[in-house]
C-alpha cells in the first residue's frame, strides 16, 4: 500500500472514533466519497437486510426504425400487361394491386364515397375482379384437353327426344369450417308436358295437381326440392313427386263421370249443347255417319274460337275470330253481307 492510502485510512479511523464518542446513542453511517470521509446520521428505522443485491441497470429506450415505404403497385403497372399475373385467383381486395379509382362506402359527414386505400368495407365484399374475359378464356382453354367432343348426331330435337328430363344442381367452392354447402342440397327437375303420356281428362288433372309450377309459354314443369339434406336425397325425392303426379293424373275417381257442363271448370266443346246445334244445323245428327262435322276446316275453326271465347274472356280478338267462324260455318262471304245490307 502506498503512503497516501496509509494516510487516508488512519484519517477514516480517526473521524469514526470521534463521532462514537461525542454521540454514543446514535448509529452513523460513513461513507467515502472520492478521498474525502462522509458522515450520514442514519434514521430511526430499521436498515432493511438486503442479502441479494440487484443491480440495476438502466434501461434504454429501442429506437423504432420505420423502413421506407415503398410507392403503390399500380405506378408501375404497364397498361398492356396480363391482368391474371397480377390477380390469379380470388383474393381479398387490394388497394395498391387494382388501378382503378374504386369507392365504396356510405359517408355521413362527406359528399364523396372513400377511397379505395384504408377502407374496410371494400374487403368485407367478394370481388370477382379475377374472372376477366381473358382469363375465363384462358381457364378454358386449359381445361379444354379434359373435355370430350359433343356427339356429332345428337342436335338439339334429338336431345330432348331421348333426354326429357333435365336435372339442374349446383356446386360451391369457398374456404369455410365445412365443405359441404347448403344450397349444394338443391335439386330441380324440369320436363315438357308434351313428354308426358297424358290424354285429355289426365292433362288437365296433371295441371291442376302441379299448379303454378307449370309454364305454358314454354311448356316445362319445374319442380324443386330442397327439404332433405342431401343431394341425392331431394333427387329422389323430386322424381318420387313426378312419379306420383303422372299417375295421379291417369285415375278417374267415381264422382269425375258424373260431372255436368256445367261442373266443369272449362268448357269442353265435345260435351257442349254448341257442338251438338252444330252438328243438327250441318245434317249430320248421326255421330257415326262419315264424314262428320268434326272433320270439317270451318267447324274446326268454330270450335277453337268458341273455346277461346267461352275460356280465355271476351276481347277484341276472341269476339273478331268468333265472328270469322260463324260467318264461315253459315257459308257468307263479304259480297254476300254486302247484297244483303243493300236489300
Amino acid at each position: 500500500m502506498s503512503l497516501i492510502g496509509k494516510l487516508l485510512d488512519k484519517q477514516f479511523s480517526a473521524v469514526k472514533y470521534i463521532c462514537f464518542a461525542l454521540c454514543p446513542d446514535r448509529l452513523f453511517v460513513i461513507r467515502s466519497v472520492s478521498q474525502h470521509p462522509v458522515v450520514q446520521p442514519d434514521t430511526d428505522e430499521f436498515r432493511v437486510l438486503d442479502l441479494r443485491k440487484k443491480k440495476v441497470q438502466a434501461t434504454k429506450r429501442r429506437r423504432v426504425e420505420k423502413g421506407t415505404v415503398l410507392p403503390p403497385r399500380t405506378n408501375q403497372m404497364p397498361v398492356d400487361q396480363d391482368w391474371s399475373n397480377v390477380w390469379p385467383g380470388q383474393r381479398s381486395f387490394h388497394p395498391a394491386s387494382v388501378p382503378l379509382p374504386i369507392r365504396q362506402g356510405y359517408p355521413k359527414k362527406r359528399d364523396v364515397p372513400p377511397g379505395k386505400f384504408a377502407n374496410a368495407e371494400l374487403m368485407k365484399i367478394p370481388n370477382f375482379l379475377h374472372l376477366t374475359p381473358p382469363a375465363i378464356k384462358k381457364h378454358c382453354q386449359a381445361l379444354k384437353r379434359f373435355c370430350t367432343a359433343w356427339p356429332q348426331g345428337l342436335n338439339q330435337e334429338r336431345q330432348e327426344r331421348l333426354f326429357p328430363v333435365e336435372v339442374l344442381t349446383s356446386d360451391y367452392c369457398h374456404s369455410s369450417p365445412t365443405i359441404r354447402d347448403p344450397m349444394a342440397r338443391i335439386v330441380t327437375v324440369k320436363i315438357k308436358l308434351k313428354d308426358l303420356e297424358l290424354d285429355r281428362h289426365a292433362k288437365d288433372k296433371f295441371l291442376r295437381l302441379v299448379g303454378d309450377r307449370y309454364n305454358q309459354d314454354t311448356d316445362v314443369v319445374t319442380i324443386m326440392t330442397d327439404r332433405c339434406p342431401l343431394r341425392q336425397q331431394n333427387y329422389d325425392f323430386a322424381m318420387y313427386i313426378l312419379t306420383a303426379l303422372y299417375h295421379e293424373s291417369w285415375n278417374v275417381e267415381p264422382w269425375e263421370s258424373e260431372k255436368s257442363e256445367v261442373d266443369m271448370e272449362y268448357y269442353d266443346w265435345d260435351t257442349s249443347v254448341s257442338r251438338q246445334c252444330v252438328t243438327t244445323m250441318l245434317g249430320w245428327p248421326d255421330k257415326d255417319c262419315e264424314p262428320g262435322p268434326d272433320d270439317q276446316p270451318h267447324v274446326l275453326e268454330y270450335r277453337d274460337a268458341v273455346s277461346a271465347l267461352r275460356n280465355e274472356g271476351e276481347d277484341d280478338y276472341t269476339l273478331y275470330k268468333y265472328k270469322q267462324s260463324v260467318k264461315k260455318l253459315v257459308g257468307l262471304h263479304e259480297d254476300q253481307l254486302s247484297a244483303v245490307a243493300k236489300a
